[in-house]
């Protein structure tokens, strides 16, 4: 029986690294951020490659459902749903949300915010997911892992979120190969830099991150969300 992991994240929260992880099993297939094309289309927010993203996904979140749900391809006993906490709007049905096996990738505000200001510029609460991250999580619970835990010990975090997704851990969740990936969505050149240079998961960061003083109360309002999700967390 496969598990479907719909693993919801906010934005900048090392969440292509995870998909990376999960990406290095044999038995597993990810998708990334199936619903973006919808959300874009829905809100008809000018994101960078936005004609990109809507000419390489269903515009229909139920075109999307359908598929997450479907049949899948032989020998695949995990699907790995890369999943963007803002991408799923209020008009975009619940009832396969519950048909998943959810979890949920946290990071701190400050990392967070300071992080997506270097792409676009002025984030605001519903861009970075934090509340819609709290509804899901209430609606459905799941595992909660938090970034800075998953930088800090890898192997740790990652064998007890195999443990509470129900799937075996496999080592090789801990190194990938560097570049681009086939399952990256197409917006990948203007996110995924990083990345796609990566072999592993970075080291920690050590210095506090740099929140530019005007996004600073953005930082603040997203606080109480994280720390309902935080007091949750694998430790």
């Amino acid at each position: 029986m496969t598990v479907r992991v719909a693993m919801w994240s906010g934005p900048r929260n090392i969440s292509t690294a995870l998909m990376r992880s999960f990406g290095a099993r044999a038995d597993t297939l990810v998708v990334d951020e199936p619903l973006y094309a919808h959300y874009l289309a829905a809100t008809g927010l000018e994101h960078p490659g936005r004609d990109d993203v809507l000419a390489s996904q269903p515009r229909r979140w139920q075109d999307v459902a359908d598929a997450l749900t479907g049949p899948l391809p032989p020998g695949v006993d995990v699907y790995y749903q890369k999943h963007m906490t803002h991408h799923l709007l209020p008009d975009v049905g619940r009832e396969w949300v519950g048909r998943m096996t959810n979890a949920f990738l946290i990071r701190d505000p400050d990392h967070v915010v300071a992080s997506y200001s270097k792409v676009r510029g002025e984030p605001t609460l519903a861009d970075l997911g934090y509340a819609q991250q709290v509804e899901i999580f209430r609606a459905y619970g799941g595992p909660v892992v938090d970034a800075a835990d998953l930088l800090a010990d890898p192997a740790g975090v990652l064998a007890k979120l195999c443990v509470a997704l129900g799937i075996p851990f496999d080592p090789g969740m801990l190194a990938w190969e560097a570049g681009p990936r086939e399952t990256d969505g197409v917006w990948a050149p203007h996110w995924y830099a990083a990345v796609e240079a990566s072999t592993g998961f970075a080291a920690p960061v050590q210095a506090p991150p740099a929140v530019p003083e005007r996004l600073r109360p953005l930082a603040e309002e997203c606080r109480p969300y994280y720390a309902e999700m935080a007091a949750q967390r694998l430790r």
